[in-house]
């Protein structure tokens, strides 16, 4: 008759350590909250990257073949706003081979004959627009290719292609939450940039002055 009670008692004292076992949901952050961005002009098949509104660099890429969009079942790049979703690929060796984005133990040369994985590294994106809803589902990513002699003409299957050296290099510089924006214009020039970024510190009001803090240390004989 005291099993029952038994079994409630044992869960209790479970209770904590199961809460732990279980992942809490990683929280991006927001895009404004993230000082990198990157801009991807489908027409100059190239990207930039900027940080704090300043172009740091340039790299070449690839756009789908099959055009732009983001229909389910289609293998077309999408357009718009979208967000560093996730990161793979920390620590791998420039061309490791991805399979459903795991590390195979390959490793491939620039233009390796006969072969088009993913290589290097991966960076999934989230569509924050209904232009681009589907974006992660679909696996839309920034990625390495083996392919780099087809590199600033269209040629992926969706998603946006790199050397491995500039995709590892963009991945070193891109954290988690950044804004990425597609657009099938040019890119922007650098004085666009400047006057872009002057005028959104423009429109933030300053904070009113607050008052100083005063620091008490207690003494405790120990060094923090």
């Amino acid at each position: 008759m005291f099993r029952p009670l038994t079994i409630v008692f044992a869960l209790a004292l479970l209770a904590p350590a199961l809460r732990a076992a279980v992942p809490v949901p990683m929280r991006l952050p927001a895009p404004f909250e993230v000082d990198s961005r990157v801009i991807i002009s489908v027409r100059d098949q190239k990207l930039m990257l900027l940080q704090h509104g300043t172009r740091i660099a340039t790299y070449p890429i690839s756009t789908s073949k099959f055009g732009l969009g983001d229909s389910l079942g289609r293998m077309t790049t999408p357009l718009g706003s979208l967000q560093v979703a996730q990161k793979i690929g920390d620590q791998a060796p420039v061309g490791a081979v991805f399979h459903n984005r795991r590390f195979t133990g390959e490793v491939l040369r620039p233009n390796a004959p006969g072969r088009d994985p993913i290589v290097t590294r991966i960076i999934w994106l989230r569509g924050l627009e209904p232009q681009n809803v589907h974006a992660y589902n679909r696996c839309i990513y920034i990625h390495g290719t083996p392919e780099e002699k087809t590199i600033g003409r269209p040629a992926s299957y969706g998603c946006i292609r790199m050397k491995s050296n500039d995709v590892a290099a963009l991945y070193n510089q891109l954290p988690l939450g950044a804004m990425v924006q597609i657009v099938p214009d040019r890119l922007p020039s650098a004085r666009k940039i400047r006057a872009e970024a002057a005028a959104a510190t423009d429109s933030i009001a300053p904070l009113p002055p607050q008052p100083k803090a005063v620091l008490r240390v207690a003494s405790s004989g120990r060094g923090t």
